[in-house]
């Protein structure tokens, strides 16, 4: 049992983790000349290890996503979706979610066209909870930080709130407040091709350097936003406003993380910096649900495909879902981590 945990402690911190790496650059800097005990240069370590860090782990983890997803191209989802009913089609939705590496943003896309195919409503809000909140690559990099547990639970929970969030949405029959060409429109069925391996290949490089363009400003932006919060915010702020004695940090982060537009990639240094602050656990994944899961401008894109009582129930499904489960993390800090 113990080889086995220093086994896994050498994956996470050194594999997923990149310590070593974090090491080399301090030493570069010092053999600069550089003091990284200085908040300067301790930022600018912090900025560079991130940085590479979440971009290596970034390209492996879409490349190995995209290579998965090529076998579950929208017409092969919907096909999968279809046969299934009730509480076993959310799941299915949720579970299929896992696999798409897209922001709040570019799911909405594929929820039209899921609604638009004829595929029942509360599925393809389960869809459209758990492709930016939860994906395969959320769990390797929250694995990398917070440990397996904690990225394990992660995933779970959000997935209870994609399916519980799609089956209220289903029980409540809210058909008629989905815009009328998005009813109306039909769904064009076209078989998908049987791509050879080396073209799943090629498919899977253009998804990762797709992506990555997309996403690298806001790694950027988050890491940026990190290396502040890590070496110039002071401790004692973050745990007033974040910390277990404010029993209103989980609604206060989820509050201001819903407005905000990145994904996991950007919102995890971010979160790393605010833990190591002193934040409580719960507190910052509720932080980093509300924005990969909410943000400004996938509600207005959602806004013109359905009406606002179907949008108000979904954004209030999503932040109770959200509160409720940083509570919950709160609760068992203690013992996951």
């Amino acid at each position: 049992m113990q080889v086995l945990k220093a086994t896994w402690d050498i994956f996470q911190n050194q594999i997923l983790g990149m310590k070593r790496l974090n090491n080399i650059i301090g030493s570069a800097l010092s053999a600069f000349g550089l003091n990284t005990p200085n908040r300067w240069i301790g930022s600018i370590q912090f900025f560079i290890y991130d940085v590479i860090k979440i971009v290596v782990l970034l390209c492996f983890l879409i490349f190995i996503i995209s290579y998965i997803q090529s076998y579950f191209p929208p017409e092969r989802s919907k096909k999968i979706l279809g046969r299934y009913r009730g509480i076993g089609a959310n799941s299915v939705a949720a579970l299929l979610g896992t696999v798409t590496p897209f922001c709040s943003c570019s799911s909405i896309p594929l929820f039209i066209g899921f609604t638009s195919a004829g595929l029942p409503l509360g599925v393809t809000f389960s869809f459209l909870i758990s492709s930016p909140m939860v994906d395969l690559g959320s769990l390797v990099l929250l694995m990398s930080i917070f440990g397996a547990k904690v990225a394990i639970l992660y995933v779970i929970f959000g997935l209870v709130i994609a399916i519980i969030g799609g089956t209220l949405i289903e029980k409540a029959h809210m058909e008629k407040y989905v815009e009328s060409f998005i009813l109306t429109a039909r769904s064009v069925d076209i078989e998908p091709l049987d791509l050879t391996k080396k073209e799943r290949l090629t498919y899977a490089k253009e998804q990762m350097l797709s992506t990555f363009k997309k996403v690298f400003p806001y790694i950027l932006i988050g890491v940026g936003i990190g290396a502040i919060i890590h070496n110039w915010i002071p401790e004692e702020w973050v745990v007033s406003l974040l910390g277990s004695n404010n029993p209103f940090g989980v609604i206060l982060a989820t509050v201001v993380g819903v407005p905000m537009y990145a994904d996991i990639f950007g919102t995890i240094p971010i979160a790393e910096a605010l833990l190591f602050k002193g934040a409580q656990l719960g507190t910052v994944l509720s932080f980093m649900m509300g924005v990969t899961t909410l943000s400004l401008p996938s509600i207005i894109m959602l806004r013109k495909a359905v009406k606002p009582k179907l949008l108000g129930l979904f954004i209030a499904i999503c932040v109770i879902g959200i509160i409720i489960v940083g509570y919950l993390f709160n609760a068992l800090q203690a013992l996951i981590i």
